[in-house]
């Protein structure tokens, strides 16, 4: 008997060996090593450190090859780890890395797919891997979002084309340029240049430029920024629906990698889902910006009032 179990129970080790704290602290030393070593190639070094910085390099190639190869004999169930995407971004750029840097005809794709090891922290932080997951799935309401602002930017261009292209034809000639110099007024670039210039010949044309700021750093933004709370909130009810369904089906291999796995879920789910979780994301992306910018847009309406006045 004792046997028998041998096996599963060298198989439950490594099991608890990759999902422990240690190997994951290790794998990121790697991958900061990693983009360390490719920023270093980057400079003018003595030919002895060069070699160094390729001994390394293979080295780190070599590891990462071993972890995902270490990482798939693990793995209880081979096909989801297949079918995983963090997975396959993983395989793809360590077998990217493979690719010879002596090769003058690949060397560039090499040292690209080199840059792209740093993505691994990615995959490798689980915080790190929700967040982004939660933005792709993001991107298509973000999307009409998108479409609505560029209605918005459309309009008002159209507008200044035609009330302000007598005022300053490299600013206000067309659409285009119309648009550009909008952005510019969306994201502050000194925007009470833009502006006062058009005031001097339209005094109302103020209210022009704050509606738009309105519309776009304030209701845009915010709804840009509820979207992805959203998505983030249902991403966290599905990742703890999924645990629930996991629950029932747990092997007695990995039974114990797989429970500290779940309290580790666990965690991020009392963390992201609990009230004071949502609170501190709410001040944090949303109270804290619109602050900031009804304090700038503030103090540039008192300092319009002021030269108004004068």
């Amino acid at each position: 008997m004792p046997s028998q179990l041998n096996p599963a129970s060298g198989f439950e080790k490594l099991r608890r060996i990759e999902s422990s704290k240690v190997f994951q602290g290790a794998v990121i030393t790697i991958i900061i090593l990693s983009a360390l070593t490719i920023g270093a190639k980057t400079y003018d070094l003595p030919p002895l450190v060069e070699k160094s910085l390729i001994v390394m390099d293979n080295a780190i190639t070599l590891f990462f090859l071993l972890e995902i190869l270490f990482r798939f004999g693990v793995c209880a169930n081979k096909k989801r780890f297949l079918f995983d995407g963090w997975n396959l971004f993983d395989t793809l750029v360590v077998i990217g890395s493979l690719i010879p840097l002596d090769n003058s005809e690949a060397v560039l794709l090499g040292r690209l797919l080199r840059v792209f090891r740093v993505l691994r922290l990615v995959s490798v932080v689980p915080e790190l891997r929700f967040l982004i997951n939660s933005l792709l799935k993001a991107i298509p309401r973000m999307g009409y979002i998108a479409l609505l602002m560029f209605i918005i930017f459309y309009i008002y261009a159209a507008m200044g084309s035609m009330f302000f292209a007598s005022v300053d034809e490299e600013l206000w000639g067309d659409v285009a340029i119309a648009m550009l110099t909008l952005f510019r007024v969306a994201t502050f670039e000194d925007w009470t240049d833009v502006m006062y210039a058009t005031m001097e010949q339209y005094p109302l044309s103020w209210i022009f430029y704050l509606t738009f700021i309105f519309l776009t750093a304030f209701v845009f933004l915010n709804m840009m920024i509820g979207a992805i709370l959203e998505v983030m909130s249902e991403e966290q009810n599905a990742e703890e629906a999924q645990i629930a369904l996991d629950l029932p089906v747990l092997g007695s291999v990995s039974t114990i990698v797989t429970q500290e796995d779940l309290e580790a879920r666990r965690r991020q789910r009392d963390h992201w889902i609990s009230f004071q979780g949502q609170k501190e994301l709410l001040r944090r992306y949303l109270l804290r910006p619109v602050n900031k910018l009804l304090g700038l847009v503030g103090k540039r309406f008192d300092t319009l009032l002021v030269r108004w006045k004068v």
